[in-house]
């Protein structure tokens, strides 16, 4: 995340197991990265000069590397996307959309409603009522960390 001038903050990333952080830096004579661990988290360092070396060295591992980064811009300019929808409506709408499980109608959130509200730009107030309207509305069901989509305009 980075901190605009007013103080919001800005999720620019949200990690999981087995992802990457701060690839930029590799190619950065400065370290210009900050990650915040919100759970209890186990962080792999790997120096530079050594990584850059493999990658020279091995060009699948370099290619693999590549897609990898391919995969991180695409995510960040779905999140950039979301981020001009000015509907809370239509922004969970977009999130629900690109984020529902291949051959099925759920998504399954892996963190919490609070951590969701930060990355999608909303307040978590904001978030809950309006995951509360959709499914009065009839358009998801929500059990837990999973929400259904239950009407085709999400297809």
């Amino acid at each position: 995340m980075r901190v605009d001038r007013g103080g919001r903050e800005a999720i620019l990333q949200m990690a999981s197991a087995g992802d990457t952080l701060a690839e930029a830096s590799l190619f950065s004579s400065t370290y210009h990265c900050e990650a915040i661990a919100t759970i209890e988290t186990v962080v792999r360092l790997y120096p530079k000069a050594i990584l850059l070396t493999e990658l020279a060295r091995d060009p699948k591992r370099a290619r693999t590397f590549a897609a990898m980064l391919a995969q991180q811009i695409m995510t960040l300019r779905t999140r950039l996307e979301r981020r001009n929808i000015r509907s809370a409506r239509d922004r969970v709408g977009h999130f629900l959309a690109v984020n529902v499980e291949a051959g099925k109608r759920t998504v399954a959130l892996t963190g919490t409603l609070k951590e969701l509200a930060a990355e999608l730009g909303l307040t978590h107030e904001t978030l809950y009522r309006t995951l509360a309207r959709m499914a009065a509305d009839g358009e998801i069901k929500r059990t837990g960390k999973i929400i259904r989509l239950t009407r085709l305009a999400y297809d």
